[in-house]
């Protein structure tokens, strides 16, 4: 199947990966255009992060750590630049999104890795920081592609799921989060429609996993938002598939705006509702979903999406970009270490490695 990636590391040579760029697919021109940037600047990716030309949590910690790699190969000759090149822009781009909890994992790391071995060469150095930046992108492609292993299992039954917002490769560094059982099952031979939400107001559903699915051969069905209830009632939804950006130590999950009503609406329905994402998506300081900051948008994004304006000057607006799904809803999560059935904070432990609060 084909999948195109959302961001990668381009070195410029054979034998090393520093002097080296960052490939970004920008998702805001899809599905029209597909438009591919490269940047070595950390602020034009603070940007991108920001305006979403590169979205999804595991993404997001891709590319900042990326973003730090390429800081560091900037730099002077001294280590100590190095690494203040690296506390700076690990600084920056922390600021770039708060709700997903990738992006802070991949910097901690990306810092770590800088400071234990400030006794390496300023060379050396650069070379290890962007050797680390692409272990964390080899290693959530293969936490999808487990991910996708483990969900499979738990859809095998299933003729066709619903999907709110994109949790797929375009959200990851490779094959995706809540569509990498779709894909698993796929390629084991079987055949899977998938019910689109559009997933308002930036549309992601409709610009972005309508789009990556077609890609991939997938069949797809775009409805609005409004309509899932209406196919769930009609029997045509045998599971629902979503991802997060950031789950509490209870199981409770920060999704986007919208994955809290499509929850309650399976559960009214008898439908399962699962929730699949990586262990760096995992937040055991994060008691429960109160503990869980959530960003707020632009009222432009309600008021003139698009550039086309559909509410009247002046009015009020509310724009959370997430909200919180609390556990009981939650039939199961899926991370590549397996499945967490019952959702709780033990056996999120037990399942996820996570320590309990």
């Amino acid at each position: 199947m084909k999948r195109v990636l959302s961001v990668e590391w381009i070195a410029d040579g054979e034998r090393s990966l520093v002097p080296g760029r960052i490939r970004i697919l920008d998702q805001t021109r899809l599905p029209t255009e597909t438009v591919f940037f490269e940047t070595v600047d950390p602020k034009e990716l603070l940007q991108a992060i920001r305006s979403l030309k590169v979205r999804g949590a595991p993404a997001i910690g891709v590319c900042a750590a990326m973003g730090v790699a390429a800081a560091a190969q900037q730099a002077g000759e001294e280590t100590r630049e190095i690494l203040e090149s690296v506390d700076h822009a690990c600084e920056s781009l922390a600021a770039a999104r708060p709700t997903a909890v990738n992006l802070f994992w991949a910097l901690d790391r990306m810092k770590r890795a800088a400071h234990g071995n400030a006794d390496l060469s300023a060379e050396v150095l650069k070379e290890r920081l962007a050797a680390e930046a692409a272990a964390i992108r080899n290693e959530d492609a293969a936490m999808c592609r487990e991910i996708g292993r483990h969900g499979a299992e738990l859809i095998k039954g299933c003729e066709s799921v619903l999907t709110h917002c994109n949790a797929g490769a375009l959200a990851t560094a490779e094959f995706g989060t809540a569509l990498a059982p779709i894909y698993v099952s796929i390629e084991n031979g079987r055949h899977i429609r998938v019910f689109v939400d559009e997933t308002r107001p930036l549309l992601q559903g409709s610009r972005l996993t309508a789009w990556e699915l077609q890609q991939a051969g997938v069949e797809v069905t775009l409805i609005c938002d409004n309509a899932a209830a209406q196919v769930m009632k009609e029997g045509r939804v045998d599971a629902v598939l979503v991802g997060a950006d950031r789950i509490a130590a209870n199981g409770d999950t920060a999704n986007k705006i919208g994955t809290y009503g499509v929850a309650t609406l399976a559960k009214a329905h008898g439908i399962p509702f699962y929730v699949l994402a990586p262990t760096s998506t995992f937040d055991p300081l994060a008691p429960n979903g109160d503990a869980i900051p959530i960003e707020t948008r632009g009222s432009e994004e309600i008021t003139a999406g698009f550039g086309r304006r559909t509410a009247p000057e002046g009015v009020e607006v509310y724009a959370p970009a997430f909200d919180v799904t609390p556990a009981p809803l939650i039939t199961a999560i899926v991370c590549e270490k397996g499945v967490v059935r019952p959702v709780n904070a033990a056996n999120i432990a037990g399942v996820a490695g996570q320590a309990l609060p």
